[in-house]
């Protein structure tokens, strides 16, 4: 988001507070991918649009070009974004340490501040690319004591959310849906239950929705759940317009954040006017009681 959301008090407004991971403070509350663009100059574009501060980078490999040759990090601006690695494509525990010590020292050569975070994904199926719970805890532990801040991709388990937590993930991160599917959020409740277990014990935990965006109106409905951040990559690369969905996305994130932080009303059965009720001149409405016995 180019600003922080914003609350208020006594009619003043105040800007929200940044969303702390581990050792890093992100203005956006947005976080966006860079993978599965037509090009590397859209990506670089809608990246600009989304108003993020913080982009994911896959590491499985020691060169990041492309099918051209182009590097693509000579098309993200290093000294706005900072890169946090991910462990994408790994299917065990000892690969995704290894790509996320290879991230490391990737980003340690380029003195980008994201060499001490990654993104972990341990995944249990090509087929669904839904995470494996067991490799992804052992991972998280490993890293934890190798000095890494975890942020970890997880199903919408709410006791694998918790032993994440417990093995010191710096962040779980929950999915909407599938990675790349674009359905939303499918779960809402386990994703209700997740960020109130997380945040029982301490409220500014940040808990970030990963996977399964396709539009605007799911960003905002994640913000409006509670999520303190919303991690996407397809819903921007393979709309029509990436850099008007880019903006979309960032608009939404900034939304749904402040309707999070205002409180909706309550949801009743019955209407309830909105206009004063008293001094208006009126019949009786049909089907109201009357007095008369």
């Amino acid at each position: 988001m180019s600003s922080a959301s914003e609350t208020t008090t006594n009619g003043l407004i105040h800007p929200d507070k940044p969303l702390v991971v581990g050792r890093h403070e992100l203005s956006s509350r947005l976080i966006v991918g860079t993978g599965r663009y037509d090009s590397m100059e859209q990506m670089r574009d809608s990246l600009h649009h989304s108003g993020s501060d913080c982009v994911t980078v896959a590491v499985r490999r020691e060169k990041l070009y492309d099918r051209s040759g182009k590097n693509i990090l000579d098309f993200i601006d290093l000294d706005r974004f900072v890169l946090l690695p991910n462990t994408a494509g790994c299917y065990s525990a000892k690969d995704a340490v290894r790509a996320a010590r290879l991230g490391r020292e990737i980003l340690r050569t380029l003195g980008n501040p994201g060499s001490d975070w990654v993104k972990l994904e341990v995944l249990g199926d090509s087929r669904t690319l839904l995470p494996d719970p067991v490799e992804t805890v052992a991972a998280c532990k490993e890293l934890v004591d190798d000095g890494f801040s975890v942020l970890c991709y997880t199903s919408d388990c709410p006791v694998t959310a918790q032993r994440l937590k417990a093995a010191g993930a710096a962040s779980v991160m929950p999915a909407g849906s599938p990675i790349g599917s674009g359905q939303g959020l499918l779960n809402p409740n386990n994703l209700r239950i997740i960020l109130e277990y997380l945040k029982e014990d301490d409220p500014d935990y940040p808990v970030i929705i990963d996977a399964g965006v396709g539009t605007a109106s799911d960003v905002s409905a994640a913000f409006e759940l509670g999520a303190d951040g919303v991690l996407l990559n397809t819903a921007i690369a393979h709309a029509r317009d990436p850099i008007r969905m880019s903006r979309a996305m960032r608009l939404a994130a900034q939304a749904g954040r402040d309707a999070f932080l205002a409180g909706r009303i309550p949801k009743r059965l019955y209407a309830t006017a909105s206009s004063p009720q008293e001094g208006v001149i009126s019949s009786r409405p049909y089907g109201s009681q009357s007095n008369v016995s």
